[in-house]
């Protein structure tokens, strides 16, 4: 049973949609931004912090290689997971890539309205907010495009309106 993942800029809706979509298909849900938060002990914020971004990533791409080794996930990985490509050649080979997009006036608008945002997430540019978000979503927007076998705009619709989207694309989700 393939792996169904999830990837996307942060605020597409990767962790809500796909602990849906994880309860509506009955798999396991993993999310490797926590997963790196439990292994550290501290949160995303705090390991690039305390570790930089080279830090996170070696992180991140443990985390994508432990998870990966499971069948039948539904897996939320961190937003820049693709710009290494032997994360997306091991999602790609354990899974179907599901890229959730939303424009970058929606994306910063959902992280502005996420409490837990400013303190568990770092800015990645000295600009921030949503210069921020336009800049990364420019270098990003290849890679998630090369990685996605299916692509799916939340622009509008509630999480439960996605997990639809999602199984009605890969009908043959429907009865795992």
């Amino acid at each position: 049973m393939k792996n169904i993942v999830l990837i996307g800029y942060r605020g597409s809706g990767k962790t809500t949609v796909g602990r849906l979509l994880a309860e509506r298909l009955g798999r396991p849900f993993v999310d490797t931004d926590a997963a790196i938060e439990t292994a550290a002990g501290e949160s995303i914020a705090e390991v690039f912090a305390s570790e930089g971004e080279r830090g996170f990533r070696r992180r991140e791409k443990q985390a994508i290689a432990r998870a990966t080794q499971t069948e039948g996930l539904v897996l939320s990985v961190g937003g820049g997971a693709v710009l290494d490509r032997a994360n997306v050649d091991g999602l790609q080979n354990e899974g179907t890539i599901v890229w959730l997009i939303a424009a970058a006036e929606v994306l910063w608008d959902r992280i502005r309205e996420d409490a837990q945002s400013p303190s568990a997430r770092p800015d990645l540019t000295p600009r921030g907010g949503l210069e921020e978000v336009r800049s990364v979503l420019a270098v990003r927007e290849p890679a998630y495009r090369a990685a996605a076998d299916l692509i799916v705009d939340t622009t509008g619709r509630v999480p439960e309106d996605v997990v639809a989207a999602i199984l009605k694309a890969l009908p043959s989700f429907k009865g795992e």
